[in-house]
């Protein structure tokens, strides 16, 4: 392994991760994090009109490990590492959100350097192994949101490199305890971990013990948040079906390579995706054709996300199947396209998970909408702006609220209530759309404004819906 080249490889990746998390539009799950941290789980918005600067103390601040783990407990779904983490950065580097998503872009840069030296101890070709990694759009994605994926796949990582290359207990023990911090810091991640101590049970059954040594402890841990959280959010996922479960699972896993090529190609969207298939099948005829080494051990990790997503569905009876999700086998999936591809069928993969990764960072078909709304709602200076409330006032006002300009009025509308606008004389209607809540609100406002006879809708986008007053003896 070249380690100048791996050095100069992981500048750029920085530089990259850097630039899509400045330029990509905020997000509703990332709001949680920002929030539990900073002590306001729930934020205490005002009730009537305010404006942005007076709300951004609710952004800062330090909940400490004993609040984050009682909030986590009360009304998430996640356990508590990665959220401790995160309240200790923003200690010190600032309560931004970009300073935030920085923090992942950190945990991803360990996760590339920890899998260049996977790769080295495996006998696959590093920098395309890197390459194809970092240009995936689920594994960039989650490297750059401030949500505990991040760290959770440097903690899986760093577990599979320690077993790969462990001779004694010491080595099996740290990569145990490794698999475990990354069940603490994402459950999903307990799939991987069970692949890759399967795996122990075949190449290494001697260290077995001390690996389960290192990674059994965490698992009352998980179970103490996992117990406390199972019905806090009912109704997240639908219902799950096995067709419609394997169909998400095909059509997220491509996108978890290729993110949303087939929408940026409008027309050309299933040709795109047939062409995107023919690629991927190509790279797995490679891999069966070219059987390395090392394929096995990946393969067992690569298959273990989505069949535990499954199982889970089966269980659960819902559909618990993101890109986001999924992004756990994409080191996986990596190391076995860059130990069997032939070089021109590399280049082409790549080029096509470049166009991909420039879509992240700008195309908007990809972004959620609040902070793009908050953009556009800016444009009007001196109007009122009503936004939904969404589902508990944390995902759909978080990130439009931090978006927005300081002196931007707002007025956040709760669905099932009347909407009272007397007086103004242009209202800005955020039609945003982010969960079952935030869609109700933004259609009872809209009616009730197109059915005001005082006032008339100016303009309309997929974003924003601008009324003016036309009753001139109402003020």
């Amino acid at each position: 392994m070249n380690d100048r080249r791996v050095a100069l490889f992981l500048c750029t990746a920085a530089a990259l991760l850097l630039a899509i998390a400045w330029f990509r539009a905020l997000e509703y799950d990332e709001a949680y994090s920002l929030f539990l941290t900073a002590g306001h789980a729930r934020p205490a918005w005002p009730q009537g009109i305010f404006t942005p600067g007076a709300v951004r103390w609710l952004y800062a601040g330090g909940a400490g490990f004993g609040q984050v783990a009682h909030d986590l407990r009360a009304g998430d779904v996640h356990p508590p590492l990665y959220f401790w983490a995160l309240d200790v950065w923003r200690r010190v580097f600032g309560p931004s959100w970009f300073a935030a998503r920085a923090l992942s872009v950190l945990f991803t840069l360990g996760t590339l350097a920890l899998l260049a030296r996977l790769a080295a101890v495996l006998d696959v070709p590093v920098l395309p192994a890197l390459g194809l990694t970092l240009l995936s759009y689920g594994f960039a994605y989650t490297g750059v949101v401030a949500r505990g994926f991040a760290l959770a796949q440097l903690c899986d990582v760093a577990g599979v490199l320690l077993l790969a290359r462990a001779r004694g207990w010491r080595g099996a023990l740290a990569g145990g305890v490794a698999l475990g911090a990354a069940s603490f810091t994402n459950y999903l991640a307990v799939f991987t971990a069970c692949a890759a101590l399967l795996w122990l049970c075949r190449a290494r059954w001697r260290v077995l013990p001390a690996a389960l040594a290192g990674f059994v402890p965490f698992l009352p841990l998980d179970a103490w948040f996992f117990l406390a959280q199972r019905g806090s959010r009912a109704g997240q996922f639908v219902a799950f079906d096995a067709s419609h479960a394997l169909a998400l699972l095909a059509k997220d896993s491509g996108a978890a390579i290729f993110g949303g090529l087939p929408v940026y190609a409008g027309a050309f969207a299933l040709p795109v995706a047939l062409a995107l298939l023919a690629l991927v099948l190509a790279g797995f005829v490679c891999v069966v054709r070219r059987r390395h080494a090392s394929a096995m051990l990946c393969a067992l990790l690569a298959l273990a996300t989505p069949a535990g997503l499954l199982a889970l569905g089966l269980i659960f009876h819902n559909t618990p199947i993101e890109i986001r999700y999924l992004a756990f086998a994409i080191p996986w999936v990596a190391l076995m396209f860059a130990a069997a591809l032939p070089r021109p069928l590399l280049t082409v993969m790549l080029a096509v998970q470049g166009c991909a990764i420039a879509g992240l960072a700008f195309a908007t078909a990809t972004m959620q909408p609040q902070g793009l709304v908050a953009r556009a709602a800016a444009a009007y200076p001196g109007a009122l702006v009503v936004v939904p409330f969404g589902n508990d006032g944390v995902g759909v006002p978080g990130p439009f609220i931090a978006a927005a300009p300081d002196s931007m009025r707002l007025l956040l509308f709760r669905a099932g209530r009347a909407l009272n606008v007397q007086g103004e004389r242009q209202v800005i209607l955020a039609t945003i759309g982010a969960d079952d809540s935030s869609r109700a609100a933004s259609a009872q406002m809209l009616s009730a404004l197109q059915q005001d006879r005082c006032f008339t809708q100016a303009a309309r986008t997929p974003l924003i819906a601008v009324f003016d007053r036309s009753c001139a003896d109402q003020q």
